[in-house]
């Protein structure tokens, strides 16, 4: 837990126009204060990300949500008392008190209630909104602690309060609830089969969408080295052939593979629960990417439960490169 000086002093810097990395259980986020328009703007600066990218708007209790939307309808309410705090990002009508800087010009914004105590806390000092996308330069591997914030952004950013390792290690779940049938447009920590249960309703999950939000550009999440998505079977053959042609060839080795010997520059062993590979996948791709590889030959999980938002984050990995 960060100590109390190092949060007022993050909430100092918010207040005071900078930038400040924090932890939520999903990834690190890179926050600025929301309403202030020089200061998001900043943001998007310091990621390289393009200005039509919404951002989503951090609020501290899912009581302060009609603080920053223009109305709240029954279904996000439901999601909002089962979900918040939680990896769960409600997209709504934009608030007055939302820039458009921050929506990406769009009259809808993103909005959540971070599950972790840093957070939380930091929220609770400001007093106001931190609009935040993850803590990364735009398009790459999500940040799951604070030295992958240090390591990637180094002085652009003004504070790093470090509230070590993410939990859930993938992004939110994001839910447009602007229109009469609520849908996915980002699978994340919440799954879809748990959404579905309090709904009490088939959800569709979009890769694109009407309304534009994080995580839906076809390269993201992307570590420096190209990814091939094979079926699990294929993993080994194809890792080694890559590897015999001159590539340093690093593998995520699927879980019904683990005792395989495979011939490549790096191997790591995927685990076989699905919460453990959602909190590790940032981090593995990162290591492969440290040690050299220049391709990574993966495999798809089966898409339900968290391996629905692990085989989202591959497939945009896996995505034509910008």
């Amino acid at each position: 837990m960060a100590r109390t000086s190092d949060i007022e002093k993050a909430a100092g810097v918010l207040r005071a126009g900078g930038l400040v990395a924090f932890p939520t259980e999903t990834v690190y986020g890179l926050g600025a204060n929301a309403e202030d328009p020089a200061a998001v703007g900043r943001v998007f600066q310091v990621k390289g990300r393009p200005p039509s990218h919404p951002l989503i708007v951090h609020i501290g209790g899912a009581e302060h949500l009609g603080d920053w939307v223009e109305d709240v309808p029954a279904t996000a309410r439901l999601l909002a008392e089962h979900f918040w705090p939680g990896p769960l990002t409600l997209v709504l009508r934009r608030g007055r008190r939302v820039p458009l800087e921050a929506t990406g010009g769009l009259e809808t914004v993103a909005v959540r209630v971070p599950d972790h105590p840093v957070a939380l806390a930091l929220l609770s000092a400001f007093g106001g909104g931190v609009a935040a996308p993850s803590a990364n330069r735009f398009g790459s591997v999500s940040p799951t602690t604070a030295n992958h914030v240090r390591a990637e952004l180094g002085d652009a950013v003004d504070f790093v309060l470090d509230g070590g390792p993410c939990e859930v290690g993938v992004e939110s779940t994001i839910v447009d609830a602007t229109g009469e049938a609520p849908s996915v447009l980002r699978p994340g920590g919440v799954t879809r089969e748990d959404l579905e249960a309090v709904l009490e309703c088939p959800l569709a999950v979009h890769s694109t969408s009407r309304v534009r939000v994080p995580g839906q550009h076809p390269s993201h999440y992307a570590p420096r080295a190209r990814v091939v998505l094979v079926e699990p079977e294929k993993v080994v053959a194809e890792a080694e052939l890559a590897q015999e042609l001159g590539h340093q060839v690093g593998v995520l080795l699927p879980p019904s593979f683990a005792d395989a010997a495979v011939k490549a520059h790096a191997v790591v062993a995927v685990p076989g629960s699905m919460a453990a590979y959602a909190r590790g996948l940032y981090g593995f791709l990162r290591e492969l990417d440290q040690r050299g590889c220049d391709l990574i030959v993966a495999s798809l999980p089966v898409e339900e439960g968290l391996g629905l938002a692990i085989a989202n984050r591959l497939r945009r990995a896996a995505g034509p490169r910008r």
